[in-house]
């Protein structure tokens, strides 16, 4: 039976768009070049001490230990890579996969993924072992970054040349548009009705903005199951022939970041179902596909097996 963990903020839904910058950052990566110094560099046994230790004695490497087995893993690591983004290179995260990588794991001690522990001057100063929303994960970094400070303070002459030069993931943004920016404020809020009211104005002005697109199906996600009891819905499940609690299980498997796990569960009902309820699952499904950037693979693999059932 599926296990439901509800997120302690907003940021369970709106932040289904960290996988969008995660996306963006990997496709940055992949047209730097091998010689490019990126804020986020995949890391083996091999080039470790390269990657991690060396790179510790100027800037502070935020290491993330994950598991492709770990749910926890796919929820925190788009959140690292977001968080981590915005420092324009002050801070690089290195990603461990530990199935690939076991030393590593077993060197540092690690009992659990995801884990994550910050690495400075070739030391492991702080970490943590459990999945955090966005704020409390820049908190976290805000803290790190103010011992990095405090360090270099008491230690002046070790502290790295300043080249004047932004980073390479550091380009020209254009100016936030303002229901954009509107709609993340209410978030921020707690306003859902506002922030859904602000993406609708600007998907009214441009159609195809994807951003907008997102947002307003992760705050449709979260006014669907505001007031759900996770462990109600799981009782209901036991009824092949709830369809709504099937709904509500997907919804909250989203949540969750088990966004493969939600499409799986519907594409299954859309099998075994005909007519009114199968169209019912079907655009239920379509519409978390919104929440979701294009070129997600989560999304290819569910749209081909959406297809299979359907035909």
């Amino acid at each position: 039976m599926a296990d439901f963990t509800r997120p302690g903020s907003l940021y369970g839904a709106i932040d289904l768009g960290a996988r969008k910058q995660a996306l963006e950052a990997q496709a940055r990566r992949g047209s730097a070049g091998p010689q490019s110094s990126a804020s986020v560099v995949e890391v083996t046994e091999e080039t470790f001490t390269a990657d991690v230790i060396d790179r510790s004695m100027t800037v502070p490497v935020v290491l993330d230990l994950w598991s492709p087995r770990a749910p926890g893993s796919a929820q925190l690591s788009p959140i690292l890579e977001k968080v981590v983004g915005g420092l324009a290179g002050r801070v690089v995260l290195a990603k461990v996969n530990v199935d690939a990588s076991p030393q590593i794991a077993q060197a540092l001690r690690v009992q659990a993924v995801p884990t994550v522990l910050a690495i400075f001057q070739g030391q492991a100063v702080t970490g943590f072992q459990q999945v955090l929303p966005e704020q409390e994960v820049a908190r976290w970094l805000d803290e790190l970054m103010a011992a990095v400070e405090q360090f270099y303070e008491a230690n002046p002459d070790i502290r790295p040349a300043d080249t004047g030069e932004a980073g390479p993931d550091v380009q020209a943004q254009p100016p936030v548009d303002p229901d954009l920016l509107a709609a993340e404020e209410a978030i921020d809020k707690g306003d859902l009705d506002a922030a859904e009211a602000a993406y609708e104005r600007l998907l009214a002005r441009s159609p195809g903005n994807e951003d907008a697109r997102m947002g307003l199906a992760g705050v449709g996600l979260i006014k669907r199951t505001g007031q759900v009891d996770p462990a109600d819905v799981q009782r209901r499940l036991q009824d092949p022939s709830d369809l709504d609690a099937q709904l509500l299980a997907a919804d909250l498997e989203m949540l969750s970041g088990n966004v493969d796990e939600a499409f799986e569960r519907l594409v299954g009902v859309v099998k075994r179902t005909s007519g009114d309820d199968r169209d019912k699952v079907r655009k239920h499904l379509l519409g978390l596909f919104e929440a979701l950037p294009a070129e997600d693979p989560s999304l290819a693999k569910a749209r081909r097996a959406l297809s299979s059932a359907l035909f």
